[in-house]
């Protein structure tokens, strides 16, 4: 069974599936994020949802370039959730399957593609309290605890 976080489906509401792949991509003492723009500002673990003829990595590759300009190697699932939102850039209500990687972030080529994207990097105590979304919370908690740094900071 997949966890799921965030609100629970409205009764009644047709919701589409939507397979998404995030990544937490540490690198020395943070993790590379991105901040979005719109539709409100909020930050997020990189990644998005994966096109028709797409492998999950594939789309991982591609959202983490286009979201914060970087290329990722290594990506190492770690598992999964869902949530249940409503997606205004598509005017879409989504079952959102997200699945979580880690990678390692190796080059930066540049400033992010996607417009309103702008990638960041925070610390993983702040990343654990500032990330918009639950699920991405708690895996970046569960990433944290096997930190012996991080431990020692506590």
């Amino acid at each position: 069974m997949i966890r799921r976080f965030g609100d629970a489906p409205e009764s009644g509401r047709s919701y589409t599936l939507r397979t998404g792949a995030y990544a937490i991509l540490p690198h020395g003492d943070g993790l590379l994020l991105t901040r979005q723009d719109a539709p409100g500002p909020e930050v997020q673990l990189p990644g998005g949802g994966v096109d028709p003829g797409e492998s999950p990595v594939q789309a991982l590759i591609r959202e983490v370039y286009e979201e914060t300009g970087w290329r990722i190697t290594r990506a190492r699932r770690l598992g999964a959730y869902r949530r249940f939102t409503y997606m205004p850039e598509y005017d879409l209500w989504a079952e959102k399957l997200c699945l979580i990687y880690m990678a390692a972030p190796v080059m930066r080529y540049g400033d992010p593609l996607e417009p309103g994207h702008t990638a960041l990097w925070m610390d993983v105590a702040e990343a654990m309290t500032t990330l918009a979304n639950s699920g991405d919370r708690d895996f970046v908690a569960r990433f944290a605890s096997h930190l012996p740094v991080f431990q020692k900071r506590r």
